[in-house]
């Protein structure tokens, strides 16, 4: 076959050795979404055991689990930099090394204090796996597959989720129960947080075994280690074009770099607030409570089997994703949004009507009658809502939104909008919870209709278009 010839059709295929190696590696880089997803949610199952142990009240116990989300926003924010400088791999495995060290440290607490700070340490790892397994997977991943491939960050972080909430699960259910000693004298809650050091070590031993990214060796100006790996990647009469796509993306950033986000509104370009309002709305909407708090949730309100509700809804999030991932490009993303709004709003409504009916308070509050199962399959019904449009959506729209010049800038401000977000709602929900579960559900449910109102006037469709199509739809209506 000459260079001028075609890529063959099935070149990309599952069956295809180039589809198998790109699935593969993005497969292994995508373990840092796993991570991502674990180490947020596995806090889920040791709250109760950790406010109880550490007699901490409704405010405190907030912060220790919204802690780690202002290491987070710190992760993003350096792992770029970081990248640039020592490689995608090496940042990988720092990334590793932080989970592992969160993992034991967590574990052995022995203050609330020294808990919090492991949390920290835990939010640096997720922070930088954010940024650094979807870059990589984007960056070794060839362009006929790469959105395809660069999903799977979205869906290993649901499956994330759904291991932390099924390791507390299991092992509260061997011990008898969160706070009851299961091995080696610790606590089953303590076990929780010692899991992680599992998929961590995964993670670190993946860094040394995969090549490193293309885009890094050739902005490095090793381009000859860089050809032998896309190589493998791609077929030979495709391997000229993406060898030049790359060096001229990368003198493109180059010269972009000193471009900046200032503008008319407030202080940005309206194009920039969209992002932080579509990022701010996927929070406000309180899906991390879900994933939070869910299990001491359902015990207050007299639930004995709230840790197995909690992994059902774990495995509805990750199932709901794969119709996302199906549908996105085949409906659209406005619909989906749309619907998901609707779908959320009135789940949140039936979830807040539910609890104005609970009796009693506090640790005594029970949800009577068919108010119990309403709830439940209200909260289901809301991660079904979430998990098929806002969550995986607003990630494929803030790739699309910003104009190239500004893309890189625009994309962390908008993820560290997300985490302040994320922050706000986590911190804020066992003192709202506690002074009132209706009006705290009720507020999410104004924030979820807000978002239908927001993208029905401000976002357009942008199916099947080019980026610099989608640069100019978002661009008019910013201005008006």
């Amino acid at each position: 076959m000459n260079s001028s010839s075609a890529v063959p059709a099935d070149a990309f295929s599952l069956r295809s050795p180039y589809g198998k190696r790109a699935i593969a590696l993005a497969v292994a880089a995508a373990v840092g979404g796993f991570l991502f997803g674990f180490d947020s949610s596995v806090i889920n199952g040791a709250v109760e055991s950790i406010q109880g142990d550490f007699a901490l009240n409704d405010f405190v116990t907030g912060l220790v689990v919204a802690v780690a989300l202002l290491g987070c926003a710190a992760g993003a924010m350096i792992a770029g930099s970081l990248a640039d400088k020592w490689g995608r791999l090496r940042v990988m495995f720092l990334g590793a090394i932080l989970f592992f060290v969160n993992s034991i440290g967590a574990a052995y607490a022995f203050s609330v204090w020294d808990l919090a700070l492991w949390r920290v340490v835990g939010g640096l790892g997720i922070g930088i796996a954010s940024v650094i397994a979807p870059a990589y997977i984007a960056e070794v991943a060839p362009r006929q597959i790469r959105g395809g491939l660069a999903s799977l960050q979205q869906l290993a972080i649901t499956l994330g989720i759904f291991a932390a909430l099924l390791s507390d699960f299991w092992l509260e259910a061997a011990a008898g129960g969160a706070d009851n000693v299961l091995w080696w004298g610790l606590e089953a809650w303590r076990w929780m947080f010692l899991v992680g050091v599992v998929p961590a070590v995964v993670y670190g031993v993946l860094a040394f075994t995969l090549p490193e990214s293309p885009r890094y060796l050739i902005a490095k100006g090793r381009s000859d280690e860089a050809r032998t790996i896309i190589t493998r990647l791609v077929p030979a009469v495709d391997l000229d074009k993406t060898m030049n796509e790359l060096v001229n993306a990368i003198e493109t950033d180059r010269k972009l770099a000193g471009v900046s986000l200032r503008g008319k509104a407030l202080g940005l370009q309206p194009i920039v607030w969209i992002g932080i309002i579509l990022s701010v709305f996927q929070q406000f909407v309180g899906i991390n409570v879900i994933f939070y708090y869910s299990t001491s949730l359902w015990n207050s309100v007299g639930l004995t089997n709230a840790p197995l509700i909690s992994v059902v809804t774990s495995v509805t999030n990750v199932l709901v994703t794969l119709v996302a991932i199906f549908l996105v490009d085949r409906v659209g993303r406005k619909p989906i949004l749309l619907t998901g709004s609707v779908i959320m709003t009135l789940s949140l409504g039936a979830m807040a009507l539910s609890f104005a009916f609970a009796e009693g308070s506090g640790d005594s509050l029970v949800l009577p009658g068919v108010w119990a199962p309403i709830a439940i399959v209200a909260a289901n019904l809301f991660v079904i809502g979430f998990g098929a449009s806002w969550g995986p959506l607003v990630w494929v729209l803030l790739g699309e939104i910003f104009p190239s010049r500004i893309r890189a800038k625009a994309l962390g401000v908008a993820a560290g909008a997300q985490w302040l977000a994320n922050f706000t709602i986590t911190m804020t929900f066992p003192v709202m919870s506690n002074w009132s579960l209706p009006i705290t559900y009720g507020m999410y449910a104004l924030f979820a209709g807000l978002s239908f109102v927001f993208v029905l006037l401000r976002i357009p469709e942008t199916k099947g278009m080019e980026l610099e199509q989608t640069e100019t739809l978002f661009a008019r209506p910013a201005k008006g």
